[in-house]
């Protein structure tokens, strides 16, 4: 478990995560203090400095996974993905390797307002992955890998649905430094996910 200084920033980025990616997360809140448990995985750094060049590394699988986890950071305003903020949690199966990318830090949700921020292709550090994604998919895999991450979290959504609205009402009524709402830009970036149900 990680004890943290809470803001309001981090505790909606843990909730959101929680909701909305394929990713469960326990913690704790308590005034200001919040308690973190533990994500399990490479860090990404070190993922890319050590993993990228293992002879059995599943490539597509990799960037695929990569595709999903841009979406993710994206669809809900989590920011400041870089290498170091993230882990890479490997699952090897009897015949293939599963690749799982999850957000360590939330302090940065809904915290910029520069679109590239909430986006981890942009991060010189994460570059080695995304060339990977560059000489191994097509614009038309990639469409397809987002669409499918897009529609599942629109899914994720549907199922929480009244968590979500309780959450996002609270982000709406919570005004940030130079900003009216980010909850609002959140939830405006939700609802362009697809209609699913």
């Amino acid at each position: 478990f990680y004890v943290k200084r809470g803001d309001a920033s981090r505790v909606y980025g843990l909730e959101l995560e929680h909701i909305l990616s394929p990713n469960r997360i326990d913690f704790l809140v308590d005034g200001d203090t919040v308690v973190e448990e533990h994500i399990a995985g490479i860090p990404g750094d070190e993922f890319i400095r050590s993993w990228l060049a293992d002879e059995h590394l599943n490539e597509i699988r990799l960037a695929k996974e990569f595709v999903k986890f841009n979406e993710r950071c994206f669809s809900r305003l989590l920011g400041d993905m870089h290498a170091g903020n993230y882990v890479v949690d490997i699952t090897p199966d009897f015949d293939d390797t599963h690749y799982r990318i999850r957000a360590i830090d939330f302090d940065q949700q809904t915290h910029k307002g520069r679109m590239r921020a909430y986006l981890p292709q942009y991060y010189r550090q994460n570059n080695p992955i995304v060339f990977l994604g560059m000489k191994c998919m097509t614009q038309e895999t990639f469409a397809q890998y987002r669409q499918e991450e897009l529609t599942l979290i629109a899914t994720r959504a549907l199922d929480e649905k009244s968590r979500l609205d309780a959450l996002l009402d609270v982000m709406c009524a919570d005004r940030f430094h130079h900003c009216e709402s980010m909850g609002e830009l959140v939830k405006a970036s939700l609802e362009l996910l697809p209609k699913v149900g």
